[in-house]
Protein backbone atom coordinates (compact mmCIF):
# COMPACT_ATOMS: atom_id res chain seq x y z
CA UNK A 1 0.00 0.00 0.00
CA UNK A 2 1.52 3.31 -1.12
CA UNK A 3 0.60 6.66 0.40
CA UNK A 4 0.91 8.55 -2.85
CA UNK A 5 -0.52 12.00 -2.10
CA UNK A 6 -1.00 14.20 0.92
CA UNK A 7 -2.31 17.77 0.83
CA UNK A 8 -3.78 20.08 3.45
CA UNK A 9 -7.20 18.49 2.87
CA UNK A 10 -6.50 15.21 1.07
CA UNK A 11 -4.84 11.81 1.45
CA UNK A 12 -4.64 9.30 -1.41
CA UNK A 13 -3.41 5.72 -1.15
CA UNK A 14 -2.90 3.09 -3.85
CA UNK A 15 -2.91 -0.68 -3.49
CA UNK A 16 -1.97 -1.70 -7.00
CA UNK A 17 -4.79 -0.42 -9.18
CA UNK A 18 -7.14 0.16 -6.23
CA UNK A 19 -7.42 3.80 -5.14
CA UNK A 20 -8.40 5.03 -1.66
CA UNK A 21 -9.11 8.77 -1.65
CA UNK A 22 -9.96 10.71 1.51
CA UNK A 23 -11.17 14.27 0.93
CA UNK A 24 -12.27 17.19 3.09
CA UNK A 25 -9.74 16.46 5.84
CA UNK A 26 -8.47 18.92 8.43
CA UNK A 27 -5.06 20.41 7.71
CA UNK A 28 -1.97 19.57 9.78
CA UNK A 29 -3.80 16.64 11.37
CA UNK A 30 -2.70 12.97 11.76
CA UNK A 31 -4.96 10.27 10.31
CA UNK A 32 -4.79 6.49 10.29
CA UNK A 33 -5.96 4.66 7.17
CA UNK A 34 -5.33 0.98 6.45
CA UNK A 35 -2.94 0.71 9.38
CA UNK A 36 -0.74 3.61 8.27
CA UNK A 37 -0.47 7.03 9.88
CA UNK A 38 -0.03 10.16 7.82
CA UNK A 39 -0.39 13.84 8.68
CA UNK A 40 -2.01 16.28 6.30
CA UNK A 41 0.07 19.26 5.24
CA UNK A 42 -0.19 22.53 7.13
CA UNK A 43 -2.15 25.14 5.21
CA UNK A 44 -0.30 28.40 4.62
CA UNK A 45 -2.09 31.38 6.09
CA UNK A 46 -4.07 33.72 3.92
CA UNK A 47 -6.15 33.42 0.80
CA UNK A 48 -5.81 30.67 -1.81
CA UNK A 49 -4.78 32.86 -4.76
CA UNK A 50 -4.55 30.28 -7.54
CA UNK A 51 -3.70 26.73 -8.51
CA UNK A 52 -1.49 25.66 -11.37
CA UNK A 53 -0.14 22.34 -12.60
CA UNK A 54 2.99 20.88 -14.16
CA UNK A 55 3.84 17.79 -16.18
CA UNK A 56 7.11 16.62 -17.71
CA UNK A 57 8.46 13.69 -19.68
CA UNK A 58 5.19 12.98 -21.46
CA UNK A 59 6.98 11.33 -24.44
CA UNK A 60 4.39 11.22 -27.22
CA UNK A 61 5.63 8.77 -29.84
CA UNK A 62 7.44 6.42 -27.46
CA UNK A 63 6.56 2.77 -28.12
CA UNK A 64 8.85 0.88 -25.72
CA UNK A 65 9.21 1.58 -22.03
CA UNK A 66 12.25 0.40 -20.08
CA UNK A 67 14.62 -0.16 -22.98
CA UNK A 68 18.26 0.87 -22.58
CA UNK A 69 19.85 1.35 -26.02
CA UNK A 70 19.63 -1.96 -27.92
CA UNK A 71 19.79 -4.15 -24.83
CA UNK A 72 17.04 -6.82 -24.89
CA UNK A 73 16.85 -6.87 -21.09
CA UNK A 74 14.52 -4.66 -19.12
CA UNK A 75 11.85 -5.77 -18.65
CA UNK A 76 10.61 -3.83 -21.67
CA UNK A 77 6.93 -2.90 -21.67
CA UNK A 78 4.82 -2.13 -24.74
CA UNK A 79 1.17 -1.36 -25.34
CA UNK A 80 -0.67 -4.57 -26.18
CA UNK A 81 -2.55 -5.10 -29.42
CA UNK A 82 -5.80 -3.17 -29.30
CA UNK A 83 -4.60 -0.80 -26.55
CA UNK A 84 -4.04 2.90 -27.09
CA UNK A 85 -0.38 3.95 -27.21
CA UNK A 86 0.62 4.25 -23.58
CA UNK A 87 1.73 7.91 -23.82
CA UNK A 88 -1.79 8.77 -24.94
CA UNK A 89 -3.32 6.70 -22.13
CA UNK A 90 -1.21 8.36 -19.46
CA UNK A 91 -1.54 11.89 -20.79
CA UNK A 92 -5.30 11.63 -21.25
CA UNK A 93 -5.53 10.68 -17.59
CA UNK A 94 -3.26 13.53 -16.51
CA UNK A 95 -5.20 16.07 -18.57
CA UNK A 96 -8.54 14.97 -17.14
CA UNK A 97 -7.29 15.24 -13.57
CA UNK A 98 -5.58 18.58 -14.13
CA UNK A 99 -8.65 20.00 -15.81
CA UNK A 100 -10.71 19.07 -12.74
CA UNK A 101 -8.75 21.50 -10.52
CA UNK A 102 -9.44 24.38 -12.94
CA UNK A 103 -5.82 25.54 -13.07
CA UNK A 104 -4.82 29.08 -13.88
CA UNK A 105 -1.94 27.66 -15.92
CA UNK A 106 -0.35 24.37 -16.98
CA UNK A 107 3.43 24.16 -17.45
CA UNK A 108 5.11 21.41 -19.46
CA UNK A 109 8.78 20.99 -18.54
CA UNK A 110 10.12 19.21 -21.58
CA UNK A 111 10.31 15.86 -23.33
CA UNK A 112 7.01 16.38 -25.09
CA UNK A 113 8.08 13.77 -27.63
CA UNK A 114 10.30 10.78 -28.11
CA UNK A 115 12.31 12.26 -30.98
CA UNK A 116 10.92 15.70 -31.83
CA UNK A 117 9.02 14.43 -34.87
CA UNK A 118 6.20 16.58 -36.29
CA UNK A 119 3.58 13.90 -35.68
CA UNK A 120 4.72 13.55 -32.05
CA UNK A 121 4.48 17.29 -31.42
CA UNK A 122 1.11 17.29 -33.20
CA UNK A 123 -0.16 14.62 -30.81
CA UNK A 124 1.09 16.68 -27.87
CA UNK A 125 -0.64 19.80 -29.19
CA UNK A 126 -3.88 17.96 -29.84
CA UNK A 127 -4.00 16.67 -26.28
CA UNK A 128 -2.66 19.60 -24.25
CA UNK A 129 -3.37 22.70 -26.34
CA UNK A 130 -6.79 21.31 -27.09
CA UNK A 131 -7.50 21.07 -23.36
CA UNK A 132 -5.80 24.18 -21.98
CA UNK A 133 -5.36 26.60 -24.92
CA UNK A 134 -3.84 29.87 -23.72
CA UNK A 135 -3.24 28.54 -20.21
CA UNK A 136 -0.56 26.19 -21.57
CA UNK A 137 3.14 27.12 -21.32
CA UNK A 138 5.71 24.75 -22.80
CA UNK A 139 9.48 24.39 -22.94
CA UNK A 140 11.46 21.66 -24.65
CA UNK A 141 13.52 18.79 -23.25
CA UNK A 142 16.47 16.87 -24.64
CA UNK A 143 14.25 14.38 -26.49
CA UNK A 144 12.72 17.28 -28.41
CA UNK A 145 16.07 18.47 -29.80
CA UNK A 146 18.29 15.45 -30.48
CA UNK A 147 18.18 16.34 -34.20
CA UNK A 148 18.81 20.02 -33.48
CA UNK A 149 15.15 21.01 -33.71
CA UNK A 150 14.23 24.43 -32.33
CA UNK A 151 10.58 23.88 -31.45
CA UNK A 152 9.52 25.07 -27.99
CA UNK A 153 12.84 26.81 -27.34
CA UNK A 154 13.35 29.99 -25.34
CA UNK A 155 12.57 31.27 -21.86
CA UNK A 156 9.21 32.52 -20.58
CA UNK A 157 8.18 34.73 -17.65
CA UNK A 158 4.61 34.01 -16.60
CA UNK A 159 2.65 36.10 -14.11
CA UNK A 160 -0.03 34.37 -12.01
CA UNK A 161 -1.93 35.50 -8.92
CA UNK A 162 0.59 35.39 -6.08
CA UNK A 163 3.53 33.95 -8.05
CA UNK A 164 5.79 34.35 -11.07
CA UNK A 165 7.02 31.31 -12.99
CA UNK A 166 10.28 31.49 -14.94
CA UNK A 167 10.10 28.63 -17.45
CA UNK A 168 13.65 28.21 -18.75
CA UNK A 169 15.07 26.37 -21.74
CA UNK A 170 17.90 24.18 -20.43
CA UNK A 171 18.42 22.18 -23.64
CA UNK A 172 21.70 21.82 -25.51
CA UNK A 173 20.54 20.69 -28.98
CA UNK A 174 21.85 17.25 -29.87
CA UNK A 175 22.81 16.38 -26.29
CA UNK A 176 21.25 14.66 -23.30
CA UNK A 177 22.76 17.07 -20.79
CA UNK A 178 21.59 20.64 -20.19
CA UNK A 179 22.84 24.13 -19.45
CA UNK A 180 21.87 27.76 -18.88
CA UNK A 181 23.82 30.54 -20.58
CA UNK A 182 25.10 33.65 -18.85
CA UNK A 183 22.51 35.62 -20.82
CA UNK A 184 19.73 33.39 -19.49
CA UNK A 185 20.97 33.78 -15.93
CA UNK A 186 21.18 37.55 -16.35
CA UNK A 187 17.60 37.54 -17.69
CA UNK A 188 16.42 35.63 -14.62
CA UNK A 189 18.44 37.81 -12.27
CA UNK A 190 16.97 41.04 -13.66
CA UNK A 191 13.37 39.85 -13.52
CA UNK A 192 13.71 38.30 -10.06
CA UNK A 193 15.23 41.55 -8.78
CA UNK A 194 12.01 43.39 -9.68
CA UNK A 195 9.58 40.65 -8.63
CA UNK A 196 6.88 41.71 -6.18
CA UNK A 197 5.88 38.13 -5.37
CA UNK A 198 7.55 34.69 -5.08
CA UNK A 199 9.28 33.21 -8.13
CA UNK A 200 9.45 29.51 -9.03
CA UNK A 201 12.03 28.63 -11.68
CA UNK A 202 11.31 25.63 -13.90
CA UNK A 203 13.36 23.78 -16.50
CA UNK A 204 13.77 20.30 -17.91
CA UNK A 205 17.17 19.33 -16.48
CA UNK A 206 17.75 18.77 -12.78
CA UNK A 207 20.34 20.87 -11.00
CA UNK A 208 23.80 19.74 -9.94
CA UNK A 209 24.29 20.21 -6.20
CA UNK A 210 27.57 18.37 -5.70
CA UNK A 211 28.28 15.52 -3.35
CA UNK A 212 28.24 11.77 -3.83
CA UNK A 213 24.83 11.38 -5.53
CA UNK A 214 25.84 13.73 -8.35
CA UNK A 215 29.12 11.95 -9.07
CA UNK A 216 32.22 13.56 -10.57
CA UNK A 217 31.88 17.22 -11.50
CA UNK A 218 31.96 17.73 -15.26
CA UNK A 219 29.99 18.41 -18.41
CA UNK A 220 29.00 14.74 -18.62
CA UNK A 221 26.68 15.15 -15.63
CA UNK A 222 23.28 13.81 -16.73
CA UNK A 223 21.44 17.00 -15.77
CA UNK A 224 22.22 20.72 -15.74
CA UNK A 225 25.97 21.27 -16.16
CA UNK A 226 27.67 22.06 -12.83
CA UNK A 227 28.81 25.54 -13.88
CA UNK A 228 25.27 26.43 -14.97
CA UNK A 229 23.87 24.88 -11.80
CA UNK A 230 26.21 27.00 -9.69
CA UNK A 231 25.23 30.06 -11.71
CA UNK A 232 21.58 29.37 -11.01
CA UNK A 233 22.31 28.96 -7.30
CA UNK A 234 24.18 32.27 -7.33
CA UNK A 235 21.12 34.04 -8.74
CA UNK A 236 18.92 32.34 -6.16
CA UNK A 237 21.25 33.45 -3.37
CA UNK A 238 21.05 37.07 -4.54
CA UNK A 239 17.30 37.11 -5.17
CA UNK A 240 15.17 36.20 -2.17
CA UNK A 241 12.09 36.23 -4.38
CA UNK A 242 13.15 32.85 -5.84
CA UNK A 243 11.83 30.06 -3.64
CA UNK A 244 12.49 26.91 -5.72
CA UNK A 245 13.82 25.35 -8.90
CA UNK A 246 11.81 22.41 -10.24
CA UNK A 247 12.74 20.06 -13.08
CA UNK A 248 11.98 16.73 -14.71
CA UNK A 249 14.37 14.61 -16.82
CA UNK A 250 15.24 11.99 -14.19
CA UNK A 251 11.78 10.36 -14.02
CA UNK A 252 11.94 10.45 -10.25
CA UNK A 253 10.69 12.45 -7.25
CA UNK A 254 13.44 14.04 -5.20
CA UNK A 255 14.13 17.24 -3.26
CA UNK A 256 17.61 18.50 -2.37
CA UNK A 257 18.81 21.79 -0.88
CA UNK A 258 20.85 24.29 -2.85
CA UNK A 259 23.59 24.19 -0.24
CA UNK A 260 25.17 27.49 -1.33
CA UNK A 261 21.83 29.27 -1.78
CA UNK A 262 20.00 29.41 1.56
CA UNK A 263 19.00 25.73 1.21
CA UNK A 264 16.32 26.71 -1.30
CA UNK A 265 14.84 23.43 -2.61
CA UNK A 266 15.82 22.04 -5.99
CA UNK A 267 13.06 19.64 -6.98
CA UNK A 268 12.56 16.77 -9.42
CA UNK A 269 9.08 15.61 -10.41
CA UNK A 270 8.51 12.18 -11.95
CA UNK A 271 7.35 11.41 -15.46
CA UNK A 272 3.83 11.09 -16.80
CA UNK A 273 4.51 8.10 -19.04
CA UNK A 274 5.27 5.21 -16.67
CA UNK A 275 5.47 4.34 -12.96
CA UNK A 276 4.13 5.92 -10.88
CA UNK A 277 2.77 8.25 -13.57
CA UNK A 278 2.35 11.67 -11.96
CA UNK A 279 1.58 15.34 -12.33
CA UNK A 280 2.12 18.13 -9.81
CA UNK A 281 -0.37 20.64 -8.43
CA UNK A 282 0.72 23.92 -6.85
CA UNK A 283 -1.56 25.79 -4.46
CA UNK A 284 -0.56 29.43 -4.09
CA UNK A 285 -1.40 31.17 -0.81
CA UNK A 286 -0.47 34.58 0.56
CA UNK A 287 2.23 33.08 2.79
CA UNK A 288 3.41 29.92 1.03
CA UNK A 289 2.98 27.54 -1.88
CA UNK A 290 2.27 23.81 -1.54
CA UNK A 291 3.41 21.18 -4.03
CA UNK A 292 1.04 18.23 -4.23
CA UNK A 293 2.02 15.36 -6.54
CA UNK A 294 -0.84 13.21 -7.81
CA UNK A 295 -0.58 9.70 -9.23
CA UNK A 296 -2.66 9.50 -12.42
CA UNK A 297 -5.55 7.31 -11.37
CA UNK A 298 -7.79 6.60 -14.32
CA UNK A 299 -8.25 2.81 -14.56
CA UNK A 300 -6.37 2.63 -17.86
CA UNK A 301 -3.48 4.70 -16.53
CA UNK A 302 -3.12 2.63 -13.38
CA UNK A 303 -3.23 -0.62 -15.35
CA UNK A 304 -0.32 0.64 -17.46
CA UNK A 305 1.77 2.25 -14.73
CA UNK A 306 1.55 -0.87 -12.56
CA UNK A 307 3.08 -2.84 -15.43
CA UNK A 308 6.01 -0.41 -15.23
CA UNK A 309 6.63 -0.67 -11.49
CA UNK A 310 9.66 -2.92 -11.94
CA UNK A 311 11.27 -1.45 -15.05
CA UNK A 312 15.04 -2.01 -15.28
CA UNK A 313 14.97 -4.80 -12.68
CA UNK A 314 17.04 -6.98 -15.04
CA UNK A 315 19.85 -4.50 -14.38
CA UNK A 316 19.45 -4.68 -10.60
CA UNK A 317 17.69 -1.30 -10.45
CA UNK A 318 14.91 -0.75 -7.91
CA UNK A 319 12.87 1.53 -10.16
CA UNK A 320 9.85 1.44 -7.87
CA UNK A 321 11.76 3.09 -5.01
CA UNK A 322 13.78 5.36 -7.31
CA UNK A 323 10.79 6.73 -9.24
CA UNK A 324 8.28 7.06 -6.41
CA UNK A 325 10.67 8.66 -3.94
CA UNK A 326 9.58 9.59 -0.45
CA UNK A 327 6.24 11.19 0.37
CA UNK A 328 8.10 14.28 1.58
CA UNK A 329 9.81 14.48 -1.83
CA UNK A 330 6.42 14.74 -3.50
CA UNK A 331 4.19 16.75 -1.19
CA UNK A 332 5.39 19.72 0.87
CA UNK A 333 5.19 23.47 1.39
CA UNK A 334 7.56 25.92 -0.28
CA UNK A 335 8.46 28.57 2.25
CA UNK A 336 8.78 32.23 1.33
CA UNK A 337 12.18 33.81 2.02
Amino acid sequence: MDITTVADDLIVMHDGTTVYRYDDLAHDTPYEFHGQWVTTLPRPQGELLCRFATVNDVHFGETECGRIDNNPEGPIQRSAAGESPYPETMNRGAIAEIDAIEPWAVFVKGDLSQDGQPEEWAAFEQHYRGAFAGRLHVVRGNHDAYKFQSGYDGDQWVELPGVYVALMDTVIPGQTTGSLSLQQLDWLDALAAEADRPVIVMGHHQQWTGGTPDGVRGENYFGLHPDASDGLADVVMRRASIIAYTAGHTHRHRVRPMTNADNVPTIEVGCVKDFPGTWAEYRVYDTGITQVVHRISTPEALAWSERCRHLYSDFGIDYETYALGRLEDRCFTLQLR
